[in-house]
């Protein structure tokens, strides 16, 4: 599969909330550098932390725009995450059902036509002033 099919098929399964789906596209010792956060490694740490984002978090995201590289290696992505925070997630303001939109983008490594690496970025303290924190 073409490295720009592999990432919308990616982020068709996220708004989809196909986690089996999307967790197919990753490699097994698939890197996930969390926004702000650690590097966590391999699909079970990531399907670990899909389903605390997805009890936290309600989100789609819209005005997707993929960039590939020529040899289809490398990824990234830009879009705008439409999002409702559910329940308080530690360290974090509240959750009482607030809406946000913030833009944000991803870096993907790719490796044997699947999700080898994904870096992602977003401004917290956007995101923290839209939910009232």
């Amino acid at each position: 599969m073409p490295a720009a099919d592999l990432i919308a098929a990616y982020y068709d399964a996220f708004n989809a909330g196909d986690m089996d789906r999307f967790l197919s596209l990753l490699t097994d010792d698939v890197a996930h550098d969390i926004n702000q956060g650690e590097r966590q490694t391999g699909r079970q740490a990531f399907a670990d932390f899909m389903a605390h984002m997805n009890r936290c978090y309600k989100e789609h995201l819209t005005d997707m725009v993929i960039m590939t590289s020529p040899d289809g290696k490398r990824a990234s992505a830009e879009f705008i995450v439409n999002g409702q925070y559910l329940a308080t997630d530690e360290g974090l303001p509240e959750a009482n059902g607030q809406t946000y939109t913030l833009p944000a983008g991803a870096f993907f490594d790719i490796r044997d036509g699947k999700v080898a690496r994904v870096t992602n970025y977003y401004n917290l303290n956007d995101w923290i002033s839209q939910v009232g924190g």
